[in-house]
């Protein structure tokens, strides 16, 4: 393939790359105006969020290992109309369940998108350093996505209905079904083996389970929960098991056994998870604590998606000049100067801290995250490099889900503590008062029935939400620590800076004695 096809191909690729990862960020921004329309609880707020990454995270793996039997040209084109009509039933929704459907829809049309796009650039780009530019562009697509997403949200919010964030996507999925028919390769396994039901109801029953039992038990232990969990576990236990007796395996499990591997995965897992559960925060912190509009809101998340992309970019060249395992500690040392920056947004009486925050976050996150994917994808026969690119996205989107669910639920559970309190004030009781502590926009709205505007509730309500803020920095601060020492303990491998020019320990796909991925022209 010419150099011009290749970066072409890419270009193509990062389109539903950037609609996914968008679509994980873009309704923080859209919480208040969604809250006021549909009154979901604080439930349904947090299902509506992270139902999406949820059923991403469950069926990645099947995807990916499906993308690598009937090609993933083939699993992108079927995916991408899926997610299209997904787009417009969320985009349309007339109630909270119909939203939750909408977004479940999209995490359905998206676990078909991600892994076969991360696994085509491992077969577009047999070249190390050439594919490390490419995964760059990628990574920066999937964070800079996700931080862009607040920005267009605020300017469609600003003219447009909350539902309007959705239909952002279909213009996109249109240009994408118009140009990958002809610009994209084909590639997928040349020798699968057989397909395996048996299998893919595990993976899907596990991760499923598992995700729900971990999103619900953060709010206390029940039947239900321990039910899920003890099912998600053996369903999990059952296909580990199941993989390392099989000669051709969904994933190829004995990858874990490398301890980059695991470590780069392990990752991911941690920054998304730090990421996603910041990301609730801070658009409502923007629009109801600071007073924004939504389009000024939008513009002040700005700054994040552009550090984001600059550190991406920056990542391959540095590994020039340093070394991965360097670079990667570099991004999660600023990881944790962004949350300790955090804990500050209590005291700032200007908009600067929130930059500082903005710029050490996105700069941090960019430099760890997209050379964690290269040594994933390194340590992968390129045969199984759809797997391998579904383990990394399962990952991603795992660390997702539960950074909304788990420091959605935290940071949200002290604001609810303290907001339902506030029965005592003027004009409020106790159904107003719980109505308040459901959410922050929730508490806003009901203070413009209050005598003198509810300024006493909208204090109240912002400290609390403040508190929660406080939270979930401390707890990022936590978890980024344990991934700097994981980083430095598990890449040891990539302690020297790499060598310019192809693989030496990768050969290109589809060469003499290794298991190749069949790349044809699309």
């Amino acid at each position: 393939m010419s150099p011009v096809r290749r970066w072409t191909a890419l270009l193509v690729l990062v389109l539903p790359v950037l609609l996914i990862s968008i679509d994980m960020s873009v309704l923080g921004i859209a919480v208040p105006a969604l809250s006021a329309d549909l009154q979901p609880t604080s439930n349904q707020l947090l299902w509506v969020i992270d139902l999406y990454s949820f059923l991403l995270a469950g069926l990645l793996i099947f995807a990916g290992s499906l993308g690598d039997r009937i090609g993933r040209k083939r699993m992108l084109l079927i995916g991408a109309p899926l997610f299209g009509a997904a787009s417009i039933v969320a985009a349309f929704a007339t109630s909270p369940e119909m939203l939750i459907l909408g977004r479940a829809m999209l995490g359905i049309g998206g676990a078909t998108l991600m892994p076969s796009t991360l696994g085509l650039i491992r077969a577009i780009f047999p070249d190390r350093t050439e594919r490390r530019t490419a995964i760059a562009v990628w990574a920066a697509a999937l964070s800079g996505g996700a931080a862009v997403g607040p920005v267009l949200g605020g300017l469609l919010l600003e003219s447009f209905w909350w539902g309007s964030v959705f239909l952002l996507n279909v213009p996109v999925i249109v240009l994408f079904l118009l140009a990958a028919p002809f610009l994209l390769p084909e590639a997928k396994d040349p020798n699968p083996g057989p397909f395996d039901p048996a299998s893919v109801i595990l993976s899907i029953a596990g991760m499923i389970s598992l995700v729900y039992a971990l999103k619900t038990g953060v709010k206390g232990l029940d039947g239900t929960v321990l039910a899920a969990l003890v099912l998600g576990i053996a369903a999990m236990t059952w296909f580990v098991t199941r993989q390392r007796r099989r000669e051709n395996p969904m994933i190829d499990v004995s990858l874990f056994g490398n301890f980059a591997f695991t470590s780069a995965l392990s990752i991911n897992v941690i920054s998304m998870f730090a990421f996603m559960g910041l990301m609730f925060f801070l658009p409502q912190y923007l629009m109801l604590v600071r007073g924004m509009g939504s389009a000024e809101a939008g513009l002040w998340m700005l700054p994040l998606a552009l550090a984001t992309v600059v550190g991406t970019m920056l990542a391959p060249a540095l590994a020039r000049m340093a070394s991965v395992r360097a670079v990667i500690m570099t991004g999660l040392a600023l990881v944790i100067v962004a949350f300790v920056i955090g804990t500050r947004l209590d005291t700032a009486e200007t908009i600067v801290l929130f930059a500082l925050l903005s710029a050490a976050f996105g700069i941090g996150v960019g430099l760890a995250e997209t050379l964690t994917n290269d040594v994933i994808l390194t340590a992968a026969p390129s045969g199984r490099a759809g797997a391998a690119a579904a383990i990394s996205e399962t990952g991603y989107e795992f660390g997702g889900a539960m950074g909304t669910a788990v420091l959605g639920t935290a940071g949200m559970a002290v604001y609810s503590s303290r907001v339902v309190e506030t029965a005592s004030l003027p004009g409020m009781d106790t159904e107003a008062a719980t109505a308040a502590s459901q959410t922050l926009a929730g508490a806003h709205e009901i203070a413009q029935t209050l005598p003198d505007g509810g300024a006493r509730l909208r204090e109240i309500a912002d400290s609390a939400f403040l508190a929660g803020i406080d939270l979930v920095a401390a707890i990022g601060i936590g978890t980024a620590a344990i991934t700097l020492v994981l980083a430095w303990r598990g890449l040891r491998s990539e302690s020297r800076a790499a060598p310019a020019g192809p693989d030496a320990d990768v050969p290109p796909a589809g060469s003499a004695g290794h298991a190749g991925a069949e790349v044809t022209r699309g």
